[in-house]
């Protein structure tokens, strides 16, 4: 019989790291808010001009609106843990009986008993810093954020939207003698192109199918510029 060599079993998980999460975010709204809005304008106006101007406006407010929401964001997330992180090391010198009982019970929720638990719990207890990482993990499931994580977002999200809302102004921007319904088709293939591809990306990363990630993004963004482009006609037919 011969031996078989046992190969490095490699596992490939994708872990959704903050910063391809920004990306996400920036993006998918930096692709569809636009969209919609110049739609919607060329559904009430014939000037392509005015939608180039309008768009760049939203796409400016937008970027600093959703930088700022998500630097607002990361910010609380830092503040919290910072909060959590002091509790935790208050009550690991002052309530040790209370921390140790919630580590058996952390380790109970895996069927592992409490006399199997008790050498963990001891060598934890030697080693207090330890001891409070692991319980930011398992009892709260708060991992420790990245320095300058807020700045680093809002920037994330703001590029991100802008790169992303460039996108559907960009045939707008080249057909400005065009009537707008003109640059409007020419808007919603690209766009469309654009959020299927985008949306076949996340679904790769994320594991969700990337033929339905891709349908499912493109979807919702023609959805509503859709909405967006009868309204504004409906409303201009009678005003």
């Amino acid at each position: 019989m011969h031996d078989v060599a046992h190969a490095p079993h490699d596992e490939s998980h994708f872990e959704s790291s903050d910063a391809v999460r920004d990306i996400v975010i920036g993006l998918s709204d930096g692709l569809t808010v636009p969209f919609a809005l110049a739609a919607g304008l060329s559904g009430a106006i014939a000037s392509t001009h005015i939608v180039v101007l309008a768009g760049l406006a939203e796409i400016a407010a937008g970027s600093i609106a959703m930088g700022l929401g998500g630097y607002l964001a990361a910010r609380g997330d830092a503040e919290h843990y910072a909060s959590e992180l002091a509790r935790e090391h208050d009550e690991v010198i002052h309530r040790p009986h209370d921390e140790a009982e919630e580590i058996y019970e952390i380790f109970a929720q895996y069927n592992v008993p409490r006399e199997a638990a008790t050498p963990v719990l001891e060598a934890l207890q030697a080693n207090p810093e330890a001891y409070v990482d692991f319980m930011m993990r398992f009892e709260l499931g708060l991992e420790a954020p990245a320095p300058n994580r807020a700045h680093r977002s809002a920037l994330t999200i703001a590029s991100a939207y802008i790169a992303g809302g460039l996108i559907p102004l960009l045939p707008y921007m080249l057909l400005q003698h065009a009537p707008a319904t003109v640059a409007l088709r020419a808007s919603i293939l690209i766009t469309l192109a654009a959020l299927a591809i985008f949306g076949a990306l996340k679904g790769r990363l994320l594991g969700n199918g990337v033929i339905r990630s891709a349908l499912q993004t493109a979807c919702i963004g023609g959805a509503a510029a859709a909405v967006a482009y009868t309204l504004a006609h409906l409303l201009n037919a009678h005003a």
